[in-house]
Order: C-alpha cells, then sequence, then structure tokens
C-alpha cells in the first residue's frame, strides 16, 4: 500500500496541509479578514457574501460550510472573525470546531474590539501566535487508504468524456482499490446518467437517494419556469462539442471508476466513511469544490477541457485536461495533459497512472498549479431569498 505524508490531529484525522484558517462569520468581517492575513502571509481567509439576513435551511448551509471548512483536517487552527450581531453565531462555531476536532480555535468580535483597527491588530496578535502553535505539528507517514479525493470537472468539451474524466476514472479505482475514498457531486451534471449511477448503488435506499435529488431539482426549475439548458450545458460546453445535457452526463460520471456507491451525502455532510461517495451539490465549480472541502475532502481532481484557473483555499485542486491547445495555452494553470490518449499514444489506464501519481506527491506536498499562483476561490451556495 503507498504511503503519504500528513499531520495528524487530536480526533485521530490527517491532513496534507497544515493551514490557519481565517473564517469571517459575516460579510461585514471579511475586511478584518483579510488585513488579518495579509499580516501572516501563510494563513489563508474566506472571505464569503453571507452570514446575515439568513434564515432556516439558508442559514443552516452557511453554518454547516464554514464549520466544514474549519473541521478539515487539512486545517491546523483557526481563527474566527465576527462583527456581533450577525445570524451565524461565533461562540457555537468555535464551540463545534474545538470539541469536534480538538485544534486551536480563537474568536474575535469587531464589536467587542472596538472597531476594525483595533480588530485588526488584534487578531494579527492572535493570528502570529496560532501560525507559532500550529508550526510545530510534525509530518507523519499515513497510509494513502486514509486520503479522501473530490473528483470534479468544468470548463468541459468533448475531451473531457472521451478523454480525461475516464482517465481519472481509472486513478478513481486505484485509489478505492487500496482502500481510499471517492466523493462525486453536481447533482445538476448527472441528469440524464442518473439511472447508471444509481445501478451502482449498494441498496435500493441509496439509489432512492440519488433520485431524490435529482428530482428535488429538476421539480425547483420547473417551479420558477426555467429552463436549465440555458445555463447547462454552458455556451462554452456547446462551444466545445457538448450539445445536450445527457451527454455531457455520460463524460462527467466516468470520473468515479467503477466502484458501488456505497451512499448519497447532502451538500457539505461529512464524509463518513471509506469508499465511493456520491455529494448533492450545485454544478457551479467553487461551489462544489467549497462543499467537498467542507465535506473533508483532502485534495480534488478537477478535469476540464476548456479550461479553468479555480483552486480552493484549504485543498489543493489539480487540473486535468484532455485538449492538446487548452494544455498549450493555459500552461500555467494545467497540471496534467492527458491529450495523448485522444491520439492513441497512451492508454487511458496509463493517462490515470500519471494522475494517481501527482495525486500521490501531491499529498506528499507537492503544490499545485493553482496553489502555486495563489487560487483561493471560496462560495456559498444560497437557497432561499434574503430578508
Amino acid at each position: 500500500m503507498s504511503m503519504i505524508k500528513g499531520y495528524r490531529r487530536s480526533n485521530g484525522k490527517f491532513g496534507i496541509r497544515n493551514h490557519l484558517l481565517i473564517i469571517p462569520t459575516v460579510i461585514c468581517a471579511n475586511h478584518v479578514a483579510n488585513r488579518i492575513q495579509q499580516a501572516v502571509p501563510d494563513s489563508v481567509a474566506i472571505p464569503h457574501q453571507h452570514g446575515c439576513s439568513q434564515i432556516g435551511d439558508d442559514k443552516e448551509r452557511t453554518h454547516r460550510l464554514l464549520g466544514g471548512m474549519g473541521k478539515n483536517p487539512n486545517v491546523g487552527a483557526v481563527l474566527l472573525i465576527s462583527l456581533g450581531c450577525e445570524v451565524i453565531d461565533a461562540k457555537v462555531l468555535k464551540q463545534e470546531i474545538e470539541e469536534e476536532t480538538g485544534k486551536p480555535v480563537e474568536w474575535l468580535d469587531i464589536q467587542d474590539a472596538g472597531g476594525t483597527i483595533k480588530a485588526i491588530q488584534k487578531g494579527s496578535e492572535l493570528a502570529k501566535s496560532l501560525f507559532k502553535e500550529i508550526e510545530k505539528v510534525p509530518q507523519v507517514d499515513v497510509p494513502i487508504s486514509e486520503l479522501i479525493l473530490g473528483v470534479k470537472c468544468g470548463g468541459s468539451d468533448a475531451t473531457s468524456g472521451l478523454c480525461s474524466n475516464p482517465a481519472l476514472g481509472k486513478t478513481a479505482d486505484q485509489l478505492l482499490n487500496q482502500g481510499g475514498t471517492i466523493v462525486m457531486g453536481e447533482t445538476t451534471e448527472i441528469i440524464g446518467a442518473e439511472h447508471i449511477v444509481a445501478q451502482k448503488a449498494v441498496s435500493e435506499e441509496v439509489a432512492n437517494k440519488l433520485y431524490a435529488y435529482v428530482n428535488k431539482f429538476e421539480k425547483e426549475v420547473e417551479r420558477i419556469g426555467a429552463d436549465m439548458r440555458g445555463g447547462n450545458p454552458s455556451p462554452g460546453n456547446i462551444e466545445g462539442g457538448l450539445s445536450t445535457i445527457e451527454e455531457k452526463s455520460l463524460g462527467c460520471i466516468s470520473k468515479a471508476g467503477t466502484a458501488p456507491l456505497n451512499d448519497v451525502l447532502s451538500f457539505a455532510e461529512e464524509i463518513p466513511g471509506n469508499g465511493y461517495y456520491f455529494m448533492d451539490s450545485p454544478g457551479n465549480d467553487i461551489e462544489c469544490v467549497s462543499g467537498m472541502a467542507a465535506a473533508g475532502v483532502h485534495m480534488v481532481c478537477f478535469t476540464t477541457g476548456r479550461g479553468t484557473p479555480t483552486g480552493n483555499p484549504i485543498i489543493p485542486v489539480i487540473k486535468i485536461t484532455g485538449n492538446e491547445h487548452t494544455a498549450i495555452k493555459m500552461i500555467d494553470n494545467i497540471d496534467i495533459d492527458t491529450s495523448p490518449v485522444m491520439k492513441g499514444k497512451e492508454t487511458t489506464e496509463e493517462a490515470g497512472n500519471r494522475i494517481f501519481e501527482t495525486v500521490l506527491k501531491t499529498a506528499q506536498g507537492e503544490l499545485t498549479k493553482a496553489e502555486i499562483l495563489g487560487h483561493q476561490e471560496f462560495s456559498i451556495s444560497r437557497i432561499s431569498i434574503s430578508l
């Protein structure tokens, strides 16, 4: 079994990165969080638009996303920045992260601190102290069976379904054969092929959960009187040779390989064990990857025919293309070019092996191009309207 490097956390989980994460609980705290991050360059911040004027499931989603980011084992310590009057309760978030992970968590309230300048000053001191604490955490060898890998596609074209997605499926099979975990998302992008995914389910109950999420999305589109074909396939997908959502979906689902589907999870729900899982999530690239990170995924393999530069604040994102022109044009962003498969110069198994080797190197600490370039995109999808 392959071994990788990791940081063992107090709750027994391990991470392949050791980030100090600064979490604003509300949009009003973004500026302070960003200024603290600038004062402590080795930290990462996740500014967002939400945290206030939210109710019900919408509020709970924001809470779950922020808490999940803090709980992700790639995070060594957390600094929460609140304003003091928002609906997201920083005290509850702090307690949840501390109790479930054992990692150090500090909380600073801007109103209590006396405003922006004082909050930045105090927050910078807290962040520096936390960073010194996590610098002491040693790297240890861990089996690859503990790795949780997200598989994602975006900016797809015809080469995605023909080449890069099937190759990534071979990688998924390799990881699963060594006891690891795969998470696939994007409910909107299995439509028309959901029956094929459901056929892999370990039980009728799991299959029905998958169908329920797809039906829920379709009914919502019908309720608002929209036509999803206006956005999926996207104009770029169509220009790249994908004519229907079914065609796109058939290529999309090959990323997960051939293993049985263990369960279907709600958005950003914590991954419960090893094996293959499907997570209900939007097709939007950044929202989907953010949900995976909040669910505990260690890294994401992201196929893209058209090319996309996006990354994530706390998990490495490996960019894979099957389009030779994209690999050349976007060489700064693409980690792996699987286009030799399209020319018959490489098999999908061989391309999958190359992806797997990159997964191992990334888990050992090698930076992806998105990490090198500083891509730290983060987004929380909304459910309901604001008050």
